[in-house]
């Protein structure tokens, strides 16, 4: 079976009933309180209220920088995912609790497995589980705490291209392949939407080699790929680069990370000495999250990487990969437009 045959249009149809089933029963008498309804976008995915983004706009009001809150709330009122990694326990427990409060508020849980061995290749976001034995048992907990939710996973940014850039090779290479593919069967099992990352335009640029290692990681048994997660090129670039690659997967679908696109990617290659996929300056947020992407092949635009988190202690002073950056939030939502 392609990837353009069955699962693509289960994921789009299971997207597009998230806003359709919130809320349309009584939960029942012992039911946890329901959390605000403002915690549920428009687009039907969780807008967790307890984030950095979240307690940042609360202390500047506080602090009576009033029109800086407003501006990080552009940040905060919309859906972005919980990114899991580390100790399999540990992310089974805290997956499981955000996905009880996004059933809490009838919202879609929405999230990035991000633990894949060789993580990263040993760059910024280096790390992982130690070996594929570990994350298959990662992936099996992480399954459980999602099971029956109709959560949406990003699986492992980064894990396909990373095949073909020649930092993962040979026999780390064709176990990467199957890690995925299991990967993938796991979670679609657990009833997840699920879309294995492809990159962006400016890694990977070669559709055919990207389309044929994706096909050895299982996307054909995922419902598509995405595309851009935590990177800066422009929504434009990414439909195009990813409807090359869904003509060589008879028509997989695909979803675009258009978090920090607003302005798109800057021209140069490094930034004061670091690589200018690493918080480069003059950077915008993106189109807000949607399911109506105006693309037959585009299932969704998704705020993948949560603006305002650095990419990682790039330059003197910037903070390590995942911790908040209230200067780059700050910035990232005063040139957004609108």
């Amino acid at each position: 079976m392609g990837a353009g045959d069955v699962r693509p249009a289960r994921a789009l149809a299971a997207l597009l009933a998230v806003g359709v089933a919130a809320g349309c029963s009584a939960p029942p008498a012992d039911a946890p309180a329901p959390v605000p309804a403002a915690v549920v976008s428009g687009s039907g995915f969780y807008v967790d209220p307890d984030t950095a983004a979240a307690g940042q706009a609360s202390r500047w009001e506080a602090e009576g920088r009033t029109e800086d809150a407003a501006l990080i709330r552009r940040i905060s009122g919309q859906p972005f995912p919980l990114w899991v990694t580390g100790d399999a326990e540990q992310v089974r427990a805290q997956a499981a609790e955000y996905v009880g409060r996004a059933a809490a508020a009838g919202a879609r849980p929405l999230l990035v497995a991000y633990n894949i061995p060789h993580r990263d290749c040993g760059s910024f976001s280096g790390g992982g589980a130690p070996d594929g034995d570990y994350y298959r048992s990662w992936v099996a907990a992480l399954s459980l705490a999602l099971d029956g939710s109709g959560a949406t996973v990003i699986l492992e940014p980064d894990a396909v291209p990373h095949e073909l850039s020649g930092c993962v090779d040979g026999e780390l290479r064709d176990e990467r392949y199957e890690l995925l593919g299991a990967a993938i069967d796991e979670l679609t099992a657990a009833g997840a939407t699920v879309y294995l990352d492809a990159g962006n335009p400016g890694f990977i640029s070669d559709p055919d080699a990207l389309a044929g290692a994706l096909e050895r990681s299982g996307v054909d048994r995922a419902d598509g790929f995405s595309l851009n997660v935590a990177n800066f090129r422009t929504t434009e670039e990414n439909i195009a680069f990813g409807t090359a690659i869904s003509e060589r997967l008879d028509g997989a679908r695909f979803v675009v990370d258009t978090s920090r696109n607003g302005a798109g990617a800057p021209p140069e290659e490094d930034i004061d000495g670091a690589p200018s996929f690493c918080n480069p300056p003059g950077r915008a947020l993106g189109a807000a999250p949607t399911l109506d992407a105006g693309h037959p092949l585009v299932d969704a635009l998704l705020w993948v990487k949560r603006p305002g988190e650095s990419d990682g202690a790039c330059r003197p002073g910037e903070p390590e990969a995942g911790q908040w950056y209230p200067d780059y939030a700050l910035g990232l939502a005063e040139r957004a437009a609108g």
